[in-house]
Parts: structure tokens; sequence; C-alpha cells
């Protein structure tokens, strides 16, 4: 791997997504993490003495906090506003674009999805925050 690992919080309600997405991020040497819904996203972001993450990968349609809500709560947080949020959803409507720019959403991608493709965004995020 050419760039340092990256800290991945990854976040979806659906268990098979979480670990293809892990085992591909694994795969190219970064760690990661899983939360299975915004709460526990934004308690593992609020954790004190936690490892930092680098990049939040969420899913925008979960329960009971989806990804646009968690994406702004981020955003709010002054100690959290800063950091990349790649987001994963079924939707390719442009209203749900818009919708990802105006919460604070740094990428987007959309399912099916090229696991490389979502790696690389990944890696780009990083490089940026660095």
């Amino acid at each position: 791997m050419e760039h340092p690992p990256v800290r991945v919080l990854v976040v979806d309600d659906t268990p098979q997504i979480r670990l293809l997405l892990r085992l591909n991020l694994e795969l190219e040497g970064h760690a990661v993490e899983e939360a299975t819904d915004g709460t526990s996203c934004l308690a593992r972001l609020r954790t004190p003495g936690a490892e930092p993450v680098d990049v939040v990968l969420l899913d925008a349609a979960m329960h009971p906090l989806d990804g646009w809500a968690t994406t702004a709560e981020i955003r709010r947080d002054p100690a959290l506003a800063g950091l990349p949020v790649l987001m994963v959803t079924a939707s390719v409507q442009a209203h749900h674009r818009a919708r990802a720019r105006q919460v604070g959403v740094d990428a987007f991608v959309t399912k099916p999805f090229e696991p490389s493709a979502v790696v690389e965004t990944v890696e780009r995020l990083a490089r940026l925050r660095r």
C-alpha cells in the first residue's frame, strides 16, 4: 500500500454490507470499526479517549438515525465538523445528491458499488484531510 492506513468507521444497518466494506478496506491495509446506525456512530465518535477516525463511511437509509441526520449532527459538532463523510446509498436521484451536499457529505457512492471505487474514495478523502 502506498498510503498510510486510514481508520474508517463503517456505518450500515446491513451486516453483509458492513462485512463487504470491511473486507475490502482491510485488504488494502486500512483499520475498520463498525457501527449499526447513526446513533451508535455518533456515540463512537464522541467516546473520550477513543482512537480518532479518519473517514466515516455511512449508509443513507438507516433507523433510527439515518445517514442524512447523522452527517448533519457531525457537521454541527465542532469536534467532528471536519471529519470526511462518504455516503453510500441506493438512490441515484439528483435531489438526493443535492441533499447530501446540503448536509455536508464529502463524497457520494451509489449501490451497487465497485468496492475498489469505495476504497479509492476513502483514501482520497483521508489524504485531503491530512
